[in-house]
């Protein structure tokens, strides 16, 4: 969430971050509810003040005559005042609904685009795996070693469901073991957050109310996060740090649950996009300062890629685009994970930056040197998901003879340097 008085006069910066983002909204429209909103809000004042002093009449009046006349004006203003503060809060609730729409505005150097497809590529490392045999899939190969059942996890679960078995689940306990190491080494606080999470800290977060298609829902109207991110958002709402704590840096790893509305007939194959899945992601507070964001986005974007380059696995960095920015992003990176059967990157990790967005909407504040109030500035990244990971792992380290090599940094976690012998 922006600051009215921000949005107000800059009117120009809102619109072209709505049309830069592809994203349907009226700044005009905003203006004219605030209009209505400021208007309301003086007459109440007026009125309440007013109210006050006839109050304040009557306890001091001298002649009974006195403070019937005041009791009667008063009732006036009573019934006046009544109608006003309902007129507010019809007015503030459209006035809220309209500020949770604002978009954040994407920094000078996201490029304009209308997809994902016109992300632009700032790096690439590592040789595109070559084969000197007929390579496979993830989904055969898993499947010949014991380590996937696509069938019955659809059985179970339905579409887009699978079992992970065997050394499938002892390769993401070592994922998430050599993760805990790789990036506790960074300075970040590993945590495993609750995953249901109340309906406040998506809307703080800016999942909602855009998102609400693809969430889980529970029975009480609290909702299955999809990341990390939300509930490790929602720790230090509505508190107030002191500068000498910042940064916070944590490692949430978490379930998440998506329900993929929005991806029927897409990527039906195999483990990129499934509804339930497991992930480590780096969610970072620091000072409100634009530099200082820069600074810890390029850092958290550069632990991700470093993670990739010790597994060996060829990936791309790209910045994505204006319409593939969500409401709140000042900038984003992906990076995408080299899959040689489709001879394609798929992307593995995102890391973003928000300003004050989230933390303005979940009121998340710190004191500076001055003891002056701020909102933080929040960031984060995504660790490492499984299983997802396991879809480039595996193709690129598959053997001639069906087998998978274990990458050399894993091994020691793994317990073994081949799957399938």
């Amino acid at each position: 969430m922006l600051d009215i008085k921000f949005i107000r006069e800059n009117k120009d910066l809102i619109a072209i971050a709505a049309k830069k983002k592809h994203i349907d909204f009226d700044v005009e429209k905003l203006i004219a509810a605030d209009d209505i909103r400021r208007k309301a809000m003086t007459s109440s004042e007026k009125l309440r003040a007013e109210q006050n002093a006839a109050n304040d009449g009557i306890a001091s009046a001298k002649t009974p005559e006195e403070r019937t006349k005041l009791i009667a004006d008063m009732k006036v203003v009573k019934v006046a005042l009544e109608k006003d503060e309902e007129t507010l809060k019809t007015v503030m609730k459209d006035w809220q609904n309209l500020m949770l729409q604002v978009p954040n505005i994407p920094d000078m150097s996201v490029p304009d685009g209308n997809s994902d497809a016109d992300n632009m590529e700032i790096k690439t490392w590592g040789e595109k795996t070559k084969f000197a045999f007929d390579p496979k899939d993830h989904v055969e190969i898993m499947t010949a070693l014991g380590m996937l059942d696509l069938e019955r996890g659809q059985k179970v679960h339905g579409f887009r469901g699978y079992y992970l078995t065997g050394d499938a689940v002892k390769l993401c306990f070592a994922i998430w073991s050599y993760a805990l190491d790789f990036f506790g080494g960074r300075g970040f606080l590993p945590v495993i957050p609750p995953i249901v999470v109340r309906k406040i800290n998506l809307f703080g977060t800016g999942y909602l109310p855009q998102g609400e298609e693809d969430m889980y829902k529970t029975q009480d109207g609290d909702y299955l996060a999809g990341t990390a991110e939300v509930p490790l958002m929602g720790l230090y709402a509505d508190e107030t740090l002191t500068v000498a704590e910042l940064p916070k840096k944590f490692l949430g790893f978490s379930p998440c649950y998506r329900r993929e509305a929005g991806a029927h007939g897409k990527d039906v194959r195999g483990l990129i996009r499934v509804n339930e899945f497991y992930k480590l992601e780096q969610v970072i507070l620091c000072e409100a300062n634009h530099e200082a964001s820069v600074k810890f986005h390029d850092e958290v974007n550069a632990n991700t890629e470093q993670f990739i380059e010790s597994l060996n696995i060829p990936y791309r960095t790209v910045i994505n685009c204006g319409a593939d920015l969500g409401l709140g992003q000042v900038k984003k990176y992906d990076i995408e994970l080299w899959v040689p059967k489709e001879e394609k990157y798929r992307e593995i990790s995102s890391a973003s930056y928000f300003h004050d967005f989230q933390t303005r909407r979940l009121n998340i504040r710190y004191r500076d040197v001055e003891g002056t109030l701020r909102y933080a500035h929040s960031l984060n990244g995504t660790a490492i998901p499984t299983p997802r990971i396991l879809v480039s792992l595996i193709e690129n380290f598959q053997q001639p003879d069906g087998t998978i090599k274990v990458p050399p940094i894993l091994v020691k976690y793994f317990g073994k340097e081949v799957i399938g012998k």
